[in-house]
């Protein structure tokens, strides 16, 4: 059984997919049990195996891996996804809330940056999860939970919600899950004696 999936990566997005000496392309050849077939002009990537059994997920995990890399993760974080088999990805289409207008989606675009990357630095902090801003996209890597918590912050932002609410939402959020796991470890604790 053979497997075989076509990805386009931006053009400024093609040299990281490759790496120094074709270092990060390897990388995920060998890791992923793939080949990848890379066409520089196009933006084309084309991930194959025939690897068997394919059901181990590994070329679904390659295309994650490109995926966050053509949104603007590096590849040591996109390769978080292969070593972390908790994380998941996802993306966040910023169309959906700019339409057509290039100066909403740059307005947009800043809000969740910030001024010198703070906002996105702040999200990322209070919910766990990295954050990507690139194109039209948001990307997302972090445990189902951390990506929930950053997904949603985002989407208040995008809806108009302050800053300072939307940290507000994360702060009580991040104390209730540590009051959760508190309450957890000594329930578990007891339960031992």
């Amino acid at each position: 059984m053979s497997f075989q999936y076509l990805i386009k990566v931006p053009d400024d997005r093609i040299g990281v997919l490759i790496g120094k000496n074709g270092k990060v392309k390897s990388e995920i050849e060998e890791k992923c049990k793939v080949q990848l077939e890379i066409n520089s002009s196009s933006g084309d990537v084309v991930v194959s195996s025939s690897y068997e059994p394919l059901s181990e997920m590994l070329p679904f995990k390659a295309i994650e891996i490109i995926s966050a890399i053509s949104k603007g993760f590096s590849p040591q974080r996109a390769n978080l996804l292969l070593r972390d088999e908790d994380l998941i990805f996802q993306i966040i289409d910023l169309k959906e809330y700019a339409g057509k207008s290039s100066n909403t989606m740059d307005r947009i675009k800043g809000r969740i940056i910030g001024q010198a990357g703070k906002s996105r630095r702040t999200i990322e902090e209070l919910s766990g999860a990295y954050i990507s801003v690139s194109g039209h996209t948001v990307a997302l890597i972090g445990k189902f939970d951390e990506v929930r918590l950053a997904n949603d912050a985002i989407i208040m932002i995008l809806k108009g919600s302050t800053h300072k609410t939307v940290y507000e939402v994360l702060q009580q959020a991040r104390r209730k899950n540590k009051l959760d796991k508190i309450r957890l470890w000594e329930q578990d604790s007891a339960g031992r004696d």
